[in-house]
């Protein structure tokens, strides 16, 4: 994979576990590292973010972020609209 691109989730899980499923085979991690175009300090940095989770989970993860996105921006919106009400309530517009 070039420089710089990112690796999509469920791509990063596929990695890990063909890793782990190679470790016991007496391949390095450098090996494994150099295999899928990553350092080792990505490799780990991977394995604490995504390490042992499934694929289904990784979307259930996404789901929840998509969501509480969307929630931030509603919640941001509706102080918005109350600060302005607020305003317009004391007469100062």
């Amino acid at each position: 994979m070039p420089k710089g691109k990112k690796h999509k989730p469920e791509q990063i899980v596929r990695h890990l576990r063909n890793a782990e499923a190679h470790l016991p085979a007496g391949r390095s991690i450098r090996q494994i590292c150099q295999e899928i175009g990553v350092s080792e300090q990505t490799y780990y940095r991977w394995k604490n973010l995504y390490g042992g989770m499934k694929t289904q989970e990784l979307r259930r993860l996404k789901e929840l972020e998509q969501e509480n996105l969307r929630l931030k921006k509603l919640v941001a919106d509706l102080s918005l609209d109350n600060a302005l009400l607020k305003e317009l309530a004391e007469g100062n517009f």
